[in-house]
């Protein structure tokens, strides 16, 4: 029997949408991805790296998979777009009892915020005057931002909402008591989280992948595989 065509696959620490579990790779975009690669008939290796590695790699590559990532202007032509994986709400968030709520970003310059180094909310804020060191804090975990947000030595943590409250649970909390809203960054949201090749990747592959997010898209899969996870 032939062996089914192999793509490496790059993704980070980013539960629930893509996490590692007993040395497994899972979370609800990496089903995804797999729905994807079983409707195309290809195999996949999937290798979980910190974030700044894994768009490093695959933006230099040819035809490396990268998922669960946002895309923003700065990144459009850096990559070949397949299409949506996951959906996505940013927020800055702060702890229920600091009170702060902001209704413009500029407010939150004279805070400390937590963020991953070179994820699509670090390079979103740089865009609009933060910076490294001053009032952002970069680290390589998700988690260690909750963590300090906890222990007060960031003051706001910008992350998805279902990345925020799953890190709250995991850590035996409520959300609702640990997390509070001050500022929705639409701006970040667009349609979702993506997949997608660098640019150095053959039109065809990144067209057969396309047709097989969207026939699973059709078929129910990627519903019920929303239904499992959300």
């Amino acid at each position: 029997m032939a062996r089914a065509e192999s793509l490496k696959i790059l993704t980070e620490e980013f539960p629930p949408y893509n996490y590692t579990e007993s040395g497994k790779i899972t979370g609800f975009s990496t089903e995804v991805v797999r729905a994807v690669l079983k409707e195309v008939k290809m195999e996949g290796e999937f290798q979980s790296m910190p974030w700044a590695r894994a768009y490093e790699t695959a933006q230099s590559a040819d035809s490396v998979l990268i998922y669960s990532m946002g895309r923003t202007p700065q990144r459009e032509k850096l990559f070949k777009w397949v299409g949506v994986v996951a959906p996505t709400q940013h927020y800055l968030y702060s702890l229920p009892q600091r009170k702060l709520v902001f209704d413009q970003l500029e407010q939150a310059k004279a805070f400390q915020i937590g963020t991953v180094n070179e994820d699509v909310g670090e390079q979103f804020l740089i865009t609009q005057g933060f910076v490294k060191g001053k009032n952002l804090q970069s680290s390589v975990k998700y988690e260690l931002n909750y963590e300090k947000l906890k222990l007060g030595r960031v003051d706001l943590w910008i992350i998805p909402e279902m990345v925020a409250t799953y890190l709250a649970r995991k850590a035996g909390d409520d959300p609702a008591k640990t997390l509070a809203r001050s500022y929705a960054v639409r701006e970040l949201d667009g349609d979702g989280l993506y997949m997608a090749f660098g640019i150095h990747t053959p039109d065809a592959l990144v067209e057969r992948l396309s047709k097989g997010l969207a026939t699973i898209k059709n078929n129910g899969t990627y519903d019920a595989l929303k239904k499992k996870w959300l």
